[in-house]
């Protein structure tokens, strides 16, 4: 895993637009249906739109039906954290990137096998590299 990185709230304010800035580094979620990704077929890799950390294979993305990009599976276990989000009267579980810890949106376990896993997340936490891993076309 790569180092952590580490930036003050106003170093992330100045490198992230609003939207990014409120949903990663405040914990927002982007309203179903709009971000760019939710319904994106494009071969790829999905990175940490703050940090650059590769966090899905596109090979793990399918739909939900909820509105949000939705994976099975990451790339590795170790690239992502998680923590316990009892936000809006519910009892969630909350995804962080490990490097940045930036927010990407959360894990239930109502997904498709092999994993039984459904990582929802924010479309503007993630950036698509096209192709293969670190961007190499496949």
């Amino acid at each position: 895993m790569a180092d952590k990185v580490e930036k003050s709230d106003d170093e992330w304010r100045r490198v992230l637009t609003p939207d990014q800035y409120q949903v990663c580094r405040r914990k927002g979620t982007e309203r179903a249906f709009t971000g760019r990704y939710w319904n994106t077929k494009t071969p790829g890799t999905y990175a940490c739109v703050c940090c650059g950390q590769e966090l899905f294979s596109s090979d793990t993305k399918f739909d939900s039906g909820t509105g949000w990009p939705s994976f099975w599976q990451p790339i590795d276990g170790d690239r992502l954290g998680t923590e316990t989000d009892a936000s809006y009267g519910m009892i969630r579980t909350e995804v962080v990137c490990s490097r940045c810890q930036s927010h990407l949106g959360h894990v239930f376990e109502d997904g498709p096998r092999p994993t039984g896993l459904r990582y929802c997340l924010n479309s503007v936490a993630l950036e698509l590299k096209p192709g293969g891993p670190e961007g190499e076309d496949t």
